[in-house]
């Protein structure tokens, strides 16, 4: 299922996760890419919103986790990749999450399911512009957390930094999250950046379509008050 939430920006449902597209000056961008069994749900919904899967000439990657690398190596898209310098060697394979973490432990059995990438995946560093998009760093989810913000589309996709739930954004939880404390600190990082956007595109629940920015901001404060 395909939402567009703005002018050039659209919601792909995958159900348990979400993934997004954004035309971003003519470039057809994808943002994530859901579990192995979203792969035909991307292709449709890319076709209804009007394009072809080889019409992609970006992938921008969140972070490394199987609900969000899973299908993009089963759309057969030669698009140049883009990922968080921390996490792009566990999604190569030239790395393995480290045990010393309940998140790398999980990911490396996680890890098995994954179709490794038929194509390069270029490392990304905060502060790098992509076309319209600026990457922030935002470890604690996992170590080369990103978040893409673009203030020309008015949207920032944050990954799982933080999720809706019942209409309200919430921090990355213990049991998902390498660190927790950086969690915190990347949603302060990032929240003062002070995107001006309105959308604000999340991997897990609702987003949100205005005040994207305000949203973040409030949880930021509402952070720092239980500090």
């Amino acid at each position: 299922m395909v939402t567009e939430l703005r002018e050039g920006v659209w919601r792909i449902d995958c159900g348990m996760v979400n993934a997004y597209l954004a035309d971003d000056d003519g470039v057809l961008t994808l943002v994530d890419a859901g579990t192995p069994r979203d792969a035909g749900t991307i292709r449709r919904a890319v076709e209804d919103a009007g394009f072809i899967l080889g019409d992609i000439e970006r992938v921008l990657l969140t972070h490394y986790d199987l609900d969000h690398v899973g299908a993009l190596g089963k759309l057969g898209t030669d698009a140049t990749v883009y990922m968080g310098a921390g996490d792009v060697g566990f999604y190569v394979g030239d790395e393995k999450p480290p045990l010393a973490y309940h998140k790398g432990a999980f990911q490396r059995l996680a890890g098995l399911l994954v179709t490794r990438p038929g194509v390069s995946v270029e490392s990304v560093s905060d502060g790098d512009e992509i076309g319209s998009f600026t990457a922030y760093h935002t470890p604690g989810h996992t170590p080369g957390h990103t978040a893409y913000v673009s203030e020309e589309l008015s949207v920032a996709f944050v990954g799982d930094l933080v999720r809706e739930s019942g209409g309200r954004l919430e921090p990355s939880p213990w049991h998902l999250s390498y660190d927790t404390e950086r969690v915190r600190e990347s949603i302060h990082y990032l929240a003062d950046a002070e995107p001006a956007v309105e959308v604000l595109g999340m991997g897990h629940g609702t987003p949100f379509v205005t005040d994207g920015a305000v949203r973040l901001a409030e949880l930021g404060e509402a952070i720092e008050a239980t500090d």
